[in-house]
């Protein structure tokens, strides 16, 4: 007679953990990571009688050349006709990303925009041990591969007529629409010069009363939002934080990169500061660093929002 011995019930739970990891990593790796979509949304933020603005949210591509499915979905987002398109950085993932940028943004030629640079349009990636994210925001890395940022903003300026807000200001009238807009280089790296902006929105001169006023971050730190609002802005827009990338199903981001509080990490929500509460877009960005190739229950995304006067 054969006997047989039922497997140790720690085993079949060890192997039902391992066989859920496998099939999470082929997901977020595999598929996921693939799986471009437009996340589109409507905020009351213009000045009262002003017609709706349709403003593309791009940000975090990290390009690198060969990525062609990421530059066709870019390409695409042309024939949502915006008006307005807001770049909050990260756009290079390697030292040839300006290849794959142009590839992608080609279609978009002609569209006012605006953008802001995050430390990987300035400095490349490098690896990383993820785990360390969960001690705090990331540290610069010791060893600096500087790509070429004034290639990449003299594309942006000269060929696709967008104008930097690099720690500086600008005015526009979009669709009609009379817009201050200001922003501050990478947070994170301690770029921001907040400090600079009542200058250089003072610059500009005297606003009219049906302007409206928008802010432009990538890393969405408190400091810089706090500030932002305190500067009149009737709408704030970030970057950075790539909406945790690897998110818990129905709790989000374990991890947001900088201060901002996890349930904001990504979509629309508000900010308060002091008695003003203006609306809030953070990207959970189309892209990833080439040495993390993953996403999981967070599909890289643009943004088609939508300003609608306030009443």
């Amino acid at each position: 007679m054969t006997s047989r011995h039922a497997a140790h019930p720690a085993l079949i739970a060890l192997g039902a953990v391992g066989a859920a990891g496998a099939a999470a990593a082929v997901w977020g790796i595999g598929i996921e990571r693939y799986l471009f979509t437009v996340r589109e949304a409507t905020a009351s933020a213009l000045a009262p009688g002003s017609a709706p603005l349709r403003v593309l949210h791009i940000s975090d591509a990290h390009m690198a050349p060969w990525q062609h499915r990421k530059q066709d979905w870019l390409a695409s987002l042309a024939q949502l006709k915006p008006d307005l398109i807001i770049n909050t950085g990260d756009n290079l993932g390697h030292r040839d990303g300006l290849t794959g940028i142009r590839r992608a943004f080609e279609p978009l030629a002609g569209i006012p925009g605006v953008f802001v640079h995050g430390s990987n349009d300035v400095i490349g990636p490098s690896p990383r041990n993820p785990i360390r994210y969960f001690a705090g925001p990331s540290e610069r890395p010791r060893e600096l591969n500087f790509l070429d940022t004034d290639a990449m903003d003299a594309y942006f300026t000269d060929e696709l007529g967008w104008t930097s807000l690099n720690n500086a200001a600008a005015r526009l009238t979009v669709a009609g629409n009379p817009l201050d807009l200001f922003g501050v280089s990478d947070a994170h790296c301690d770029w921001d010069r907040l400090e600079d902006l009542p200058g250089a929105i003072d610059s500009l001169g005297p606003r009219p009363s049906d302007t409206t006023v928008l802010g432009v971050t990538h890393a969405p730190y408190q400091r810089v939002l706090n500030g932002f609002v305190d500067l009149g802005a009737d709408a704030v827009f970030g970057g950075h934080t790539h909406g945790g990338q690897v998110c818990l199903p129905g709790f989000g981001a374990l991890v947001a990169n900088c201060d901002i509080p996890l349930k904001q990490a990504k979509g629309l929500s508000t900010w308060t500061q002091g008695d003003r509460t203006v609306p809030l877009n953070v990207s959970a960005g189309c892209g990833h660093s080439i040495y993390a190739p993953v996403r999981f229950a967070c599909r890289p995304e643009a943004t088609l929002l939508t300003l609608t006067a306030r009443g």
